[in-house]
This record gives C-alpha cells, sequence and structure tokens, in this order.
C-alpha cells in the first residue's frame, strides 16, 4: 500500500479571545495520496481553517493541536520554522479564496511570481522569467506578456486568481490546497483552470485538497470528499457516490442545489439538527 502523502487525525484549530474560546475545527481526520480530496460545506463549517492550519497559517490568538499531522513523513507540528518555510510555497502551496488580500499591491503580477520561484528553485534571472511567463500562458491569461507588467490593482479578480494558481503552481508542489480556485472565474476559464489542476495530479503525482462550495463540481472532478459542519467532519464518501449520501446534512445540501429540469416550489430548505454540531 503506498504511504499516504498527507496525514492528519484529530486536528483541532481553537480561538482564544476575550469572551471565550471558540473551536473553529473539532477533531478532523483524514489522510491523502496523490489524488483529489473535495472538502464541502457551508460558510463557517472550518473548512478554510483546516487548510491554513496544514499550511502553519493559523493566525494569533488561534491555537493548532493534532495527535497526528504529517506531510511525507515530516511532522508539521514539530517541525521548525526554517522547514516550515521551505515546505510552503516549495513542497506545499495553497491558493487563498480571494486574490486581493493575497498579492503584494506594491509589486507587478511577474515579480511576483519569479519571487516564489526563485525562493525554492534555484535558477537565473531569465529562466525565472522565462518560467513565469510559461505560466501566466498556462492558467489561460491573455497576452501574458502585459500582465506580467501589471501591478494587482490594474488586474481584474478573475485574472488576479489566475495569477495567484501561476503562483503556487510555478515550483510544481507535491500538495496545493486550493481555496475556492475558481470562484471568481467565468465557466470556460474554471474548466481550463481544472483540467491544468487535474494535470498535476494525474501526470506528476499532486495531492490536491479542493475546498469548495460547488457540489456538483467536486462531485465531477473530486476522488473523495469531506462533508464539513461546525467544525467537523460528518460525512466520507467517494465523490461519484455524493447522490448517495447518508447524512442528513449532505442530502440537505444536495437537495438545496438548483435544477433546470424542475420547477420546484417552495425552495428547499435546510432543516438542522443541534445534535449535528455535538
Amino acid at each position: 500500500m503506498t504511504k499516504p502523502l498527507l496525514e492528519v487525525e484529530d486536528l483541532r484549530v481553537r480561538f482564544h479571545l476575550r469572551t471565550g474560546t471558540v473551536e473553529a475545527v473539532r477533531g478532523v481526520s483524514f489522510q491523502l495520496g496523490r489524488e483529489r480530496l473535495g472538502i464541502v460545506g457551508e460558510s463557517g463549517s472550518g473548512k478554510s481553517q483546516t487548510g491554513r492550519a496544514i499550511l502553519g497559517l493559523t493566525p494569533p490568538p488561534g491555537e493548532v493541536l493534532a495527535k497526528r499531522l504529517t506531510f511525507d513523513g515530516i511532522d508539521l507540528l514539530t517541525a521548525s520554522k526554517r522547514t516550515l518555510r521551505t515546505l510552503r510555497g516549495g513542497r506545499i502551496s495553497m491558493v487563498m479564496q480571494d486574490p486581493k488580500y493575497s498579492l503584494n499591491p506594491v509589486m507587478t503580477i511577474g515579480e511576483q511570481i519569479i519571487e516564489a520561484y526563485q525562493a525554492h528553485v534555484k535558477a537565473s534571472r531569465a529562466e525565472a522569467h522565462d518560467r513565469a511567463l510559461a505560466m501566466l500562458e498556462a492558467v489561460k491569461m491573455r497576452d501574458p506578456g502585459r500582465v506580467f507588467a501589471l501591478y494587482p490593482h490594474e488586474v481584474s479578480g478573475g485574472m488576479g486568481q489566475r495569477a495567484m494558481i501561476a503562483m503556487m503552481l510555478v515550483t510544481e508542489p507535491d500538495l496545493l490546497i486550493a481555496d475556492e480556485p475558481t470562484s471568481a472565474l467565468d465557466v470556460t476559464v474554471s474548466m481550463e483552470i481544472l483540467r491544468i489542476l487535474d494535470e498535476f495530479v494525474s501526470e506528476r503525482g499532486m495531492g490536491l485538497i479542493f475546498i469548495s462550495h460547488d457540489l456538483k463540481l467536486v462531485s465531477s472532478f473530486c476522488n473523495r470528499v469531506l462533508v464539513m459542519y461546525a467544525g467537523r467532519v460528518v460525512e466520507e464518501l467517494e465523490a461519484k457516490h455524493l447522490r448517495e449520501a447518508k447524512h442528513p446534512y449532505t442530502q440537505g445540501l444536495m437537495r438545496c442545489l438548483p435544477t433546470l429540469a424542475d420547477d420546484v416550489h417552495p425552495l428547499p430548505t435546510l432543516n438542522r439538527d443541534p445534535s449535528w454540531a455535538l
């Protein structure tokens, strides 16, 4: 049996506030191979905090606890800051949900991609320049040479999202955590981005954690799905069997998906059971 790329056991993320302790992630466990793992759930369910905790990006006053949190045999909880800096952006990358807050406003798009590449790969300026242009072209950026010289405020939200994806993939990471990577993109460009991600997983052996609200997209693109509610994983199943989910929360999410074939009145609502949050 192939050893998992990422092992997460009983992951907990807590924020100690003046008003008390908030537990954003509660006992999440899963393993990831070189595959596509989808994490779905409503806003506030703990999806993004799970991804940030893996990368060691939980901000103060946050606290990350786990019985096991390893990447390729490296204990991420006890690893030195130097080791984590080497891993982040090199072997593990994360595409944040909103590029406006991830891109440096005083550096051009191209300079930021070059900086990310040279931070982890020994390459000349010319090689890094060519690599950056190639990645902008790979994410279907129209006129990549022009975009290379633009600042973040000069590009649209969708272009900024594609620039972030290019920056995170330029080092060819072993693990990519993608938080709503296609949310700001139109359908055509989204399909191209998914094709690129699929290529990295299928041909280069990358592991992918795909965080999304789009259940239909996850069911067709991912191999497995974790369904989160109130910081917990309430169900794990193969993506192709998402419509056969057993948990009432997952079933409720699926019933709320709009369809073109049926005219449903009244619109379905999700009836929550307090026991789901226990």
